[in-house]
């Protein structure tokens, strides 16, 4: 249970840290699709502190009410993802209708290469512990940690090739697979399934 809970912490803290650099990055590169990937990663931030609070209460044998304030979160944190796709949506589309040029970000570009190598080592570290505990909770938050590698991936090749090729709309076009993921994420958090199960 400790190292579920260690894992947890780090996944907690490594997104509030990611989120805030790609943020930051996004506004001075106004780049769509890295706001996109900044912004979930403080939900997943959300999402990864009720898993703790999860692994806490039952590791303190309290189950009562536990499944009811779980379903609740996962409606949160599914509304979050949903209305944060549209916005990232809407503003890739704007971006692609009136040509709006984001800068090259290599600050951008660090944080969603270090992203895609955290978050692989994460998710089987998360597997691992999931198969240990036979914890089907967090066998799902190592699936929805696969999910922001891929997230990871679509926005590092949109703003990778904006800064190497010069095209500016893949910045945005990666934006536009960005608020599909969040939708699939979503989905899944809405049925309860920890965003990825």
């Amino acid at each position: 249970m400790q190292r579920a809970l260690r894992l947890e912490y780090l996944t907690v803290g490594w997104n509030l840290i990611e989120g805030i650099v790609a943020v930051w990055a996004a506004r001075r590169a106004a780049s769509v699709a890295l706001l996109g990937f900044g912004v979930d990663s403080f939900v997943e931030s959300a999402s990864g502190a009720v898993l703790i609070w999860r692994l806490l209460a039952e590791s303190r044998g309290r189950s009562e009410g536990i499944a009811t304030l779980d379903r609740r979160a996962h409606r949160l944190v599914a509304w979050s993802l949903f209305l944060l796709a549209v916005y990232i949506a809407f503003d890739a589309a704007r971006a692609l209708g009136t040509g709006q040029r984001p800068e090259p970000t290599a600050v951008g570009i660090l944080v969603t290469a270090l992203s895609i190598v955290v978050m692989v080592w994460l998710a089987r570290a998360k597997r691992a512990a999931a198969h240990a505990l036979g914890s089907r909770a967090l066998e799902a938050d190592a699936f929805q940690t696969s999910a922001c590698w891929w997230l990871s991936i679509v926005t590092l090749t949109g703003i990778a090739l904006n800064a190497a090729l010069g095209w500016w709309w893949a910045d945005p076009l990666a934006g536009l697979g960005v608020a599909a993921l969040l939708v699939r994420e979503g989905r899944e958090a809405w049925k309860g399934r920890d965003c990825c199960d």
